[in-house]
C-alpha cells in the first residue's frame, strides 16, 4: 500500500491518551482499557532477565555536592500517584541501578549528566521523574490551542524537550512517554526529519508538552514559529555524547542558546560512553552544582553478554556469516556492517540464500526504515543487516545475536552495538569478524574482554600487556 509522503507521519500520529475538560482536576483520567492494551501489553513489555539481580552488585558512584540518597523500591519515592501506576503497567518491578540515583536526582531538581550501560533503563531514568513532576502542576503551565481556529497560529510551549540522534530512537522514546504520560494532562509528541512535517506539526498545533526531537527538525519548526521553548522546565540531551560529537553540537548550541529557551531549567544527559573531551564539552550547558551518576565503569558494557570474535578475511565473510546463521538457532539476529552499500548488498546476499533479512540505513526513506524495523520487531524478518544507525539506544525485544560483520574501529561504537542484546539483564551474544583492517582497535578491545572475563582468542594476545587494567578518567576530572 503506497503512503503519500506529505501525511506520512510514523511516531508522532501514534495514538496516545487525550485529556478531556470534563476530567477530574486531581489530574488523574479515568482508564481506556482499549488504548491500555496498545501501551501495555504483551508485545510492548520488556522482560527482565535471569541476571536481574546482578544489577546489585553494579557499583554506582555520584560525583558532587550533596547528591540525594537512591531508593530500592519504586514504591519509596515520591512519585505522583497516577506515576506509580503506570509504572506498574509497565511491569515495572524493581528499579535499575541508573534508575534509582537518576529519578531521586531528577526529583531534586538537580543537573545531571549519567553514564550507564546499555540496555539499563535509561530512557525511563529520565521520563518517570520528570513528568512526574509536572502531573500535579500540568494544569496552571499546559498551553492548548482555543478551539480548531486558532490552531494554525498556535505556538506549542513545551515543559520537557528530549533531544536525540536519530529517528528511530525518538520514535522509541516518543512510545515511552505514551505510556509514562497515560491518564495524565501531559501530551507528548515527535518530530524529526524524513516524515512529513506537515503532518507533525498538525499534532504538535494540539497541544505539545513532552517533546522528543532530532535537532535539525527541531530547528526548523522553531524558525516555523510553530514550538516556543521559554516554558521548557526540563532538558534531556539522550545518547548525548554522540550528540555534541557527531555534528551535532552547532545545532544544539543553536537551540539552547538562541532560540529563547527558559535558562531556569533543569538538564539531563545520558549515555553508555562518555569520553572525557565530550564531557568538557556538555559542562557548557549544565548549572556549576551538577551532579555525575557513574553506574558501572564509563564505556563498560554487561557481563551477560557473551562476546566472541573470530578472525575472518574480508573475502570469506559473506561464506563466514553463512555458516553461522546456519548453525546458530533461530533467533532475532542484528548484523552490522560500515556502509550503506555493504548494508543494501548484504541484505541481497542473505535473500537470495533464502535467510529472511531485511536492511535499514540512512539513505533509506522513513518508510522503508519503519518497515523493516517492524518487519524485524514482528519476527517476519528476523535477521537485520544495519548501519550505525539503530546502534544508539534502539530497544528491541529478544535480539539474541549481534554480529559485527564489519568490526567497527571504535571501542565506544563496538559497546553500543553489542549492547542492542542482553537488554535489562537478559543474556545475549556477540559475534564479531576481525583482520587486519581492525588493528587499531585490538587493544582496548582485548581489554574489554579481559574486564568482561570473556574468552580472548590467540590472534589477540599480541595485543596484552602487562597492565591490562582500564583507567577511569572520570575520577581525574568530572
Amino acid at each position: 500500500m503506497s503512503r503519500n509522503m506529505d501525511n506520512y507521519n510514523w511516531g508522532s500520529a501514534k495514538k496516545r491518551y487525550e485529556w478531556k475538560a470534563e476530567y477530574s482536576s486531581s489530574g488523574v483520567a479515568p482508564r481506556d482499557m482499549a488504548l491500555e492494551k496498545e501501551l501495555f501489553g504483551e508485545e510492548n513489555h520488556t522482560h527482565t532477565g535471569l541476571n536481574f539481580d546482578k544489577y546489585a552488585s553494579i557499583p554506582v558512584k555520584v560525583k558532587g555536592d550533596n547528591p540525594p540518597p537512591g531508593f530500592e523500591r519504586f514504591e519509596e519515592t515520591n512519585l505522583h500517584p497516577c506515576m506509580k501506576e503506570n509504572i506498574a503497567l509497565a511491569r515495572y518491578s524493581i528499579p535499575t541501578p541508573v534508575q534509582r540515583n537518576s529519578i531521586a536526582i531528577v526529583t531534586a531538581g538537580r543537573d545531571l549528566m549519567a553514564c550507564a550501560q546499555t540496555g539499563s533503563g535509561k530512557t525511563a531514568a529520565f521520563l518517570i521523574p520528570t513528568c512526574s513532576a509536572l502531573f500535579s502542576q500540568a494544569m496552571n503551565l499546559i498551553a492548548r490551542p482555543n478551539g480548531p481556529h486558532d490552531a494554525r497560529h498556535f505556538k506549542c510551549r513545551p515543559l520537557v524537550l528530549i533531544m536525540a540522534p536519530t529517528r528511530e530512537l525518538c520514535v522509541q522514546i516518543f512510545d515511552e512517554s505514551r505510556r509514562f504520560c497515560y491518564r495524565s494532562m501531559l501530551r507528548p509528541c515527535a518530530v524529526y526529519g524524513g516524515a512529513g512535517v506537515q503532518g507533525q506539526i498538525r499534532e504538535i498545533e494540539k497541544g505539545c508538552d513532552i517533546l522528543v526531537a532530532t535537532p535539525g527538525r527541531l530547528v526548523d519548526l522553531i524558525d516555523r514559529g510553530k514550538i516556543d521553548l521559554s516554558n521548557l522546565r526540563y532538558l534531556v540531551l539522550d545518547e548525548a555524547d554522540r550528540m555534541l560529537d557527531m555534528g551535532f553540537e552547532g545545532a544544539i548550541r543553536e537551540i539552547v542558546e538562541r532560540k529563547g529557551m527558559n535558562k531556569d531549567r533543569v538538564t539531563l544527559m545520558y549515555s553508555a560512553t562518555f569520553p572525557k573531551e565530550i564531557r568538557g564539552l556538555a559542562r557548557d550547558f549544565l548549572k556549576p552544582n551538577y551532579l555525575f551518576l557513574k553506574v558501572g565503569r564509563i564505556g563498560g558494557t554487561t557481563t551477560d553478554i557473551t562476546q566472541r570474535v573470530m578472525w575472518v578475511e574480508e573475502q570469506d565473510k559473506r561464506q563466514k556469516l553463512r555458516e553461522l546463521l546456519m548453525t546458530q538457532p533461530a533467533c532475532r539476529t542484528l548484523i552490522f556492517v560500515d556502509t550503506k552499500r555493504s548494508a543494501d548488498s548484504l541484505d541481497q546476499f542473505l535473500y537470495q540464500a533464502n535467510f529472511p533479512a531485511t536492511s535499514i540505513h540512512g539513505d533509506r526513506s522513513q518508510m522503508e526504515r519503519e518497515d523493516a524495523l517492524l518487519a524485524f520487531k514482528a519476527g517476519t524478518s528476523p535477521i537485520l543487516v544495519a548501519t550505525a544507525v539503530v546502534a544508539r539506544g534502539i530497544d528491541v525485544k529478544n535480539v539474541m545475536h549481534v554480529v559485527n560483520y564489519d568490526m567497527t574501529n571504535s571501542i565506544d561504537e563496538y559497546i553500543h552495538r553489542i549492547g542492542r542484546t542482553a537488554r535489562v539483564g537478559n543474556a545475549g551474544l556477540a559475534t564479531s569478524f576481525f583482520n587486519n583492517n581492525n588493528s587499531p582497535v585490538g587493544r582496548d578491545l582485548t581489554k574489554l574482554l579481559i574486564e568482561c572475563k570473556q574468552q580472548v582468542p590467540e590472534f589477540l594476545a599480541r595485543y596484552r600487556t602487562n597492565d591490562m587494567r582500564f583507567r577511569d578518567d572520570e575520577d581525574d576530572d568530572y
